[in-house]
């Protein structure tokens, strides 16, 4: 990805075409046009496509000291404020841009009881090599504006542990002094604020390079406790620590020990009892949980009391083993004693909340008496006639000033109750899926079709409004990994993905209503992979990748999926594009080789055309113009936008931007012979959304640096009816769209 410092320039103008080439070396540097025009790039609305959470919530934080204002975080798609007045999440961190897509996930939150505007973020998605470092952000208006502090340490919100918590804390002592529980680097600590940061070098348990390091902060009054992960559950290592004077840290007598209380999951304070609640599990979840255990701290004597709701280890009605571990924990604080905590990865009985209105001598599960209403998010039934009640349940808030509100999120949503009866989703605004394929039907009533990573795909009738059909069913997916219209019969779309029931499907409504293929590959079911149909819908190329990359042969259906046949000529794992205009022609980009390959026989065989094209990046795209045949559009990354208007036999260089990394096409704007384009790349040093109305011969920046969203090369289409609304896949922020103002 590229390591651009941003610009804020919006239009790079210059000659959309070079000589024409059959073989183009990769280049060697940036190449930038000349810049002819400045347009102002504030000219575009943009708004989220809704679908409802769709995502981990991995933490929610109500403001002790504020009616009404809570904090939520993701995993992947960033922070969010929550307003009771308008029942709504304002995303919080969608500033965040091209370079930054690490910093998406958020892996604490904090705020300051005494200074109720502050709020802290800590941020970084992955603690790998590969990834950059970690961040803090800290706001003295609640999210609105940010002030950004580089970390030297990585962190890793959607790692194992990412529902652990909170890793970031304001001393109770002092609101200059900040401390963040880090995953390999120690307990760090800042009296600036959060503006620089240096180890508690005074903190006795060492990092671990593979660990989990410190997996909460919470305080008890003055005193401050930090969960350690790496305990190995013997009495001989601490999972436990605490300081009274912010310098001095040392294990906490007595804790408890053993493979259910291995991992310190969350922890919270009743400062009506001055008791410590904490829940643990044997791994740090959100999978991999077997075992766990909650216990409390009496903080004035030191006495630690076991108050499991129920133990793991027991056998449901049907037989099946009822393993699980604890995860969310939140205490009333209008009412001692009153405490609710979770249970996670509990697969076979389903996770389940636990209250108790006496400090732990007694529980109520809330799920038995539960009424779910998922109206508003149809998806979350998954294709069944009742929704769940959760699972990867590790954040748990009640409501400082209004006990019977309590909120709790899963692996898809944020429930929430008023009356510990009646739950829904309280996710308005709140948008975290991982999109893979967008398509923008001609007709019909849905202006979007969409791919999606976790929830199969959606045919959205109305943009405002979750899908009313929820998720595609029959069969139903969890990851699309393919979905394609029959360009002169859209009323044909196919679709393929995971799934435990059938790997492929066919709508002849457009979406709407979907049938398995009568048959499939076998190496359908551990290797679905991106699908096409040709112009007029009369065959099906399907390509299969495993999830691990490994790439298999391409199989090729002229009965609507009744029959299969390998098409050995087909580049392995490429995805198939067919040709809008000539039912007759598909494409392939061998990105191994950098060669686009065509066929002229339905599919059948393919063969070489334009060869020596930038290879190497199986993200390279290549993408038909509408209502054309023969012309295609090659993004290759920081290689350049290249085009071929001879059916892939030559390419010619787009020099009027020097990176590309998805394109698509929309309605063309009055008076335009060419249809819009829509592209995510770079026209000098900033990577961004851009439009060209000329054949790409000019490109306006349409997004602005408060609307970036991270990563966002996956795909991107403009819709065919409505000159200028353009649809763009996030990773973590849904479906964006944008239209002229």
């Amino acid at each position: 990805m590229s390591t651009s410092p941003l610009s804020r320039r919006t239009v790079l103008a210059g000659t959309a075409a070079a000589a024409a080439l059959t073989a183009t070396p990769a280049l060697q540097g940036r190449t930038h046009a000349a810049e002819r025009a400045q347009l102002p790039a504030n000219t575009y609305r943009w708004r989220t496509a809704v679908i409802g959470g769709t995502g981990f919530v991995t933490g929610v934080l109500f403001h002790p000291t504020v009616r009404g204002l809570a904090y939520a975080r993701t995993d992947i798609g960033g922070a969010y404020r929550w307003d009771d007045r308008t029942a709504r999440w304002t995303p919080l961190t969608d500033h965040l841009g091209w370079d930054d897509w690490n910093l998406l996930g958020v892996e604490a939150i904090a705020v300051d009881p005494a200074h109720p505007d502050r709020v802290y973020l800590a941020l970084g998605t992955y603690s790998q090599s590969w990834a950059g470092n970690g961040a803090i952000l800290r706001s003295e208006d609640r999210g609105a504006t940010w002030t950004r502090t580089d970390l030297t340490v990585k962190l890793g919100a959607n790692e194992d542990g990412r529902g652990t918590g909170e890793r970031l804390l304001v001393d109770p002592r002092d609101s200059d002094t900040l401390w963040l529980g880090t995953r390999h680097d120690g307990l760090l600590r800042s009296t600036d604020r959060g503006a620089t940061w240096k180890p508690a070098d005074a903190f006795p348990a060492a990092p671990n390079p593979t660990g989990q390091g410190v997996t909460l902060l919470v305080a008890a009054g003055r005193t401050l406790y930090a969960g350690w992960g790496d305990a190995d559950g013997t009495t001989a290592t601490a999972n436990l620590f605490r300081t009274a004077d912010g310098t001095t840290w040392e294990p906490v007598p007595g804790q408890p020990a053993g493979t259910a209380a291995k991992v310190p999951v969350r922890a919270a304070y009743d400062r009506h009892t001055r008791e410590l609640y904490l829940t643990y599990a044997n791994a740090p979840g959100p999978n991999g949980q077997s075992d766990g255990s909650v216990h409390k701290l009496a903080t004035a004597t030191g006495r630690w009391t076991e108050v499991t709701p129920v133990k793991p280890g027991g056998t449901t009605e049907d037989g099946s083993a009822d393993s699980f571990g604890y995860g969310g924990a939140a205490v009333d604080a209008r009412r001692p004693g009153t405490v609710v905590v979770s249970t996670n990865n509990r697969w076979a009985a389903v996770d389940t909340l636990y209250r108790t209105t006496d400090g732990g001598r007694t529980w109520t599960s809330l799920k038995d008496s539960a009424v779910l209403d998922v109206s508003e998010t149809p998806y979350l039934k998954w294709g069944e006639a009742l929704p769940k009640f959760g699972w990867w349940i590790q954040a748990v808030a009640v409501d400082p000033y209004d006990s019977r509100h309590v909120v709790y999120g899963t692996g898809a949503t944020l429930y929430g109750t008023r009356d510990l009866k009646r739950w829904a989703p309280q996710i308005r605004g709140l948008e975290e899926t991982a999109v893979r394929q967008l398509i923008s039907p001609p007709t019909g009533e849905a202006h979007l079709l969409s791919g999606l990573g976790d929830i199969g795909v959606m045919y959205h009738e109305r943009l405002t409004a979750s899908p009313s059909r929820g998720m595609a069913t029959n069969p139903v997916f969890g990851s699309a990994t393919g979905l394609a219209q029959a360009a002169l019969e859209p009323s044909y779309v196919v679709r393929a993905g995971w799934g435990d029931h059938g790997n492929g499907a066919f709508s002849r409504d457009g979406g709407r209503t979907w049938a398995p293929f009568p048959a499939q590959p076998a190496i359908a079911k551990d290797a679905p992979g991106p699908i096409a149909a040709n112009a007029d819908g009369s065959v099906l190329l399907w390509s299969f990748v495993h999830w691990d990359g490994t790439r298999y042969p391409a199989h090729r259906s002229a009965d609507n999926g009744a029959t299969w046949t390998e098409v050995p000529s087909f580049p392995k794992g490429a995805t198939p594009v067919a040709d809008p205009a000539d039912p007759a022609v598909f494409y392939a980009y061998d990105t191994d080789a950098g060669t686009l390959l065509a066929s002229t026989d339905g599919g059948r065989t393919f063969a070489a055309r334009a060869t020596g094209l930038p290879s190497g990046d199986t993200q390279f795209k290549v993408v038909a113009a509408p209502g054309r045949s023969g012309d295609l559009w090659l993004s290759a990354k920081w290689n350049g936008l290249y085009r071929s208007t001879d059916g892939g036999a030559g390419f010619a260089k787009v020099d009027s931007c020097w990176a590309s990394y998805t394109l698509g096409f929309g309605k063309a704007a009055d008076g335009a012979d060419y249809p819009a384009i829509y592209q995510v790349g770079s026209t000098e040093t900033i990577t961004a959304v851009y439009r060209s109305d000329d054949g790409a011969r000019t490109w306006l920046r349409i997004n602005d640096d408060r609307h970036q969203w991270g990563w966002t090369g996956e795909v991107i289409t403009g819709d065919p009816r409505i000159h200028g609304r353009v649809y763009l896949a996030t990773n973590g922020r849904g479906i964006q769209y944008g239209e002229p103002v």
